[in-house]
């Protein structure tokens, strides 16, 4: 039932968490956004005092850093605001700006991840073609296409929703705004609504990560055929861990997105789990695996923190 001390033009988020987790689930959500925060800024910190840093690779990497904590102040403030003070009511306005950030955001890092794959495909692929392939031009269009195109692409899902009526309830059973919550709640019963979101997921979430396995898996042959033991384990470690951060991120926002378009329910722990970790952990985890293991960005933060250029040997490894 809609509450009718509620503005019309406003949405409750009904984010069920037991009250005994409440308190656990609020530290863990703090300590992740400082240290995605804290992760990313000194990405971007390090790639930009460091003219050296300024290839394809690391361009693409301080992009993901900028759209992280972009996710990071997008989301985590909100589930926090939500579980610490019970404060659940939403405005409409700002509920649609939060589900068009976050569509734009995951749209953009899939096609990111897509571009890394790539990049990293012709480096072992073609090595001495890479720099005429990948040069700097071609990454900076690709890099600022993805927010012209996440924006115009995007346009169709805010028409959509303009058409939606809420006559029957203004609670939203999740954490956070989302598309498919929306229609799901919505008196528009019209199929069209989850019908655009799964085709746009299918075509600009699935399709991709089809292309980004399938690069992963040339370059996993690739890897088999290196007859240094050096090289070999360095190229298998860059593809799994790359394939972890992948598997956290795609496989519960694509299930999140896929899902309830198919007509599958999900329960409201099962839905908000989901989101936590396809949201909120990969922001944390991106600066680990793809900027604190590489050497160059190492040694970098060495300089930062200590000030000495005489580096140790094993941050050089």
């Amino acid at each position: 039932m809609v509450n009718t001390s509620i503005s019309a033009a406003d949405f409750v988020l009904h984010c069920a968490i037991q009250p005994d987790q409440r308190t656990l689930t609020v530290v863990a959500l703090l300590m992740i956004y400082l240290a995605s925060v804290f992760g990313n800024l000194l990405v971007i910190v390090v790639i930009k005092m460091n003219q050296h840093l300024h290839s394809a690779m690391y361009i693409f990497i301080s992009t993901l850093a900028v759209i992280d904590l972009v996710n990071s102040n997008t989301i985590i403030p909100r589930l926090i605001t939500i579980l610490q003070f019970d404060f659940s009511l939403v405005p409409y306005g700002a509920c649609l700006i939060q589900m068009y950030i976050m569509l734009n955001i995951n749209l953009m890092e899939s096609l990111l991840a897509t571009f890394m794959a790539l990049d990293r495909y012709v480096a072992v692929m073609y090595p001495l073609r890479y720099p005429l392939i990948v040069t700097k031009k071609i990454v900076w269009i690709a890099v600022l296409s993805l927010p012209v195109f996440a924006f115009l692409l995007h346009i169709s899902i805010m028409v959509f929703v303009s058409e939606l009526s809420f006559c029957r309830t203004n609670v939203l059973p999740y954490c956070y705004c989302e598309y498919s919550n929306m229609v799901q709640v919505a008196c528009n019963d019209d199929p069209k609504y989850l019908l655009l979101l799964t085709t746009l997921v299918i075509l600009l979430g699935f399709c991709p990560l089809i292309l980004i396995l399938f690069t992963y898996f040339r370059i996993f042959l690739v890897a088999l055929k290196i007859n240094s033991v050096n090289k070999n384990s360095k190229v298998f470690n860059t593809c799994v861990t790359h394939l972890i951060v992948l598997g956290l991120a795609y496989i519960p926002l694509l299930a999140t997105y896929i899902l309830p378009g198919t007509g599958v329910n999900m329960t409201t722990e099962v839905y908000n789990t989901m989101i936590i970790v396809g949201n909120v952990v990969p922001p944390m985890m991106n600066p680990v695996i793809y900027s604190f293991r590489n050497k160059e960005i190492k040694s970098q933060i060495y300089v930062i923190f200590t000030g000495k250029k005489n580096i140790p040997e094993t941050l050089q490894q």
